[in-house]
């Protein structure tokens, strides 16, 4: 695996640049049967609905790649990759404790080392070659963007097996990534209702159906020879977006291209470690240089980015050990009441700086954001304090160039209170669920269905678990200092009240 350096955005795929007229060349027309034979095998297709593809269980049928754990192509992974520039690695691919499978030290590994120099040659980009180059030419002339682009490609490499040059890469990948993407929409309210990190998956669900309707209605539609529907369809687009969310890195120094990396993307993640890859110019490969020292039959690890417990299980489906990821964090949601006698003025406020009436932030057990603060001022703020809603709202974006830590002393009980109570609102969710987990799935008696409750609840509980810790600790910071302000109100009245009866 590798960092995802990017969460995808709410639209993957702009309105295309048409600039093709529909035709398609004559040798294009032989291209459709040859991939049907070189598959002999049918990929089973849905019918696209956002509100219907999560209801159900997902029946894969991808014919290619490996189950999460195997090794097996790993040996061919690595002639291939030798045979085609890789230099000697101190590092083997083998089954391990953490991720099921890793690359693990064959050799001692020095702190500071450079590892791994993976030529660009290896490395799978938007300007990769097609087998095809056709297909390619077409989505270039439509100007799709990167991650459709490569998802596009890689489900087009791995259609012609042995034939791509990508073949022994492609057979190692994982044939059903661990992602939420993979979560039917029962399981996602079954095991994630308490936690913000469910909408999170529904949302990029719709993002990924949405952008194969797109391509499929604007470019697929148009060259059925190019991309039969049996091939390129909502099961394969699961499988290539969820082999990108898992894999994809973004390397800075090379104009910060996307690409994937076979072989680094073998790479654990470590909450622990700092080391991330990127492309070295001077031995022109990619590499990580190793924050610590590893010895021979030591799992080697990066990091796949600063992301709270729920974002790695939203796009590299594990979640770790409470208490040992220092980016962990727990989004709150806080929203202005319609009750508010001020709504309508709060809610142009917020929608001058990008912000809607219901926010969520994150919080981790350090604290919270400067933003969340000013929104709950906004929330509690009386109408005679409508002057200030502007500036209020500004501080709670984070597009605000400059962040401003405003204080508002004459409510801000107020909105610690508001914090308070919508803290305790999710603990209250994350414990009930947490009880319930116990009861749950008992009557199930399908082996292979029980395995898989089993594993996505724990998956859950382990989630939930980190997430009301933080909570807890939020619950309890805040209750300190409401007391410690209301302590010293109670010490100013008495103070006032003394003076009061001094000068009767």
């Amino acid at each position: 695996m590798a960092e995802v350096s990017r969460i995808l955005q709410s639209v993957l795929l702009p309105p295309f640049s048409h600039k093709l007229d529909g035709t398609t060349n004559s040798h294009f027309s032989s291209y459709k049967l040859y991939r049907r034979n070189k598959l002999n095998i049918s990929i089973r297709c849905s019918s696209i609905s956002t509100t219907e593809t999560t209801k159900s269980t997902k029946t894969q049928n991808i014919p290619w790649g490996c189950e999460t754990d195997s090794i097996e192509n790993a040996s061919n992974l690595q002639k291939w990759l030798s045979e085609s520039g890789l230099p000697s690695q101190k590092m083997d691919l083998q089954r391990v404790d953490v991720g099921e499978r890793g690359l693990v030290a064959n050799n001692n590994i020095r702190k500071g080392e450079k590892l791994l120099f993976v030529p660009p040659s290896l490395v799978i980009t938007a300007d990769s070659k097609w087998s095809n180059s056709d297909a390619g030419d077409v989505l270039k002339q439509y100007n799709v963007p990167d991650w459709p682009f490569i998802a596009t490609y890689l489900i087009s490499e791995a259609s012609f097996m042995k034939s791509s040059r990508w073949s022994n890469y492609i057979s190692a990948l994982p044939r059903q990534p661990y992602s939420l993407l993979y979560w039917t929409q029962s399981e996602l309210d079954r095991y994630l209702e308490a936690s913000q990190i469910r909408q999170r998956a529904v949302e990029r669900i719709n993002n990924v159906i949405g952008t194969y309707n797109d391509l499929r209605l604007r470019i697929f539609s148009r060259h059925p020879d190019l991309f039969p529907e049996e091939i390129f369809n909502i099961e394969t687009f699961n499988w290539s977006f969820g082999i990108l969310f898992s894999r994809l890195v973004r390397l800075p120094s090379m104009d910060g291209r996307v690409a994937l990396v076979p072989w680094a993307d073998m790479l654990n993640h470590n909450c622990e470690v700092e080391t991330f890859l990127d492309y070295d110019k001077s031995s022109q490969g990619i590499v990580f240089t190793t924050d610590r020292a590893y010895l021979p039959g030591e799992q080697v690890f990066i990091s796949y980015g600063r992301k709270s417990n729920g974002e790695l299980l939203l796009s590299y489906g594990f979640v770790p050990k409470e208490g040992t990821n220092p980016s962990d964090s727990v989004e709150v949601s806080l929203a202005l009441t319609k009750s508010d006698k001020c709504y309508k003025e709060k809610v142009e406020a917020l929608k001058k700086h990008g912000l809607s009436a219901s926010e969520s932030f994150p919080v981790q057990v350090t604290g919270w954001p400067l933003e969340l603060m000013a929104f709950a001022y906004l929330v509690v703020s009386p109408p005679s304090m409508s002057r200030q809603f502007e500036e209020m709202a500004a501080a709670a974006s984070n597009k605000a160039t400059s962040k401003k830590d405003i204080k508002y002393p004459e409510i801000e009980e107020d909105a610690l209170q508001f914090i308070l109570d919508s803290c305790e609102s999710s603990i209250s969710k994350y414990s009930k669920f947490l009880q319930a987990s116990g009861e749950m799935d008992l009557d199930v008696t399908n082996p292979k269905q029980l395995n898989r409750r089993v594993f996505l609840k724990q998956l859950a509980v382990d989630l939930c678990t980190s997430e009301r810790r933080i909570l807890y600790r939020s619950q309890y910071i805040l209750r300190r200092r409401l007391r410690d302000i209301r302590s010293g109100e109670l010490k100013a009245l008495n103070l006032f009240d003394g003076l009061k009866n001094l000068f009767k």
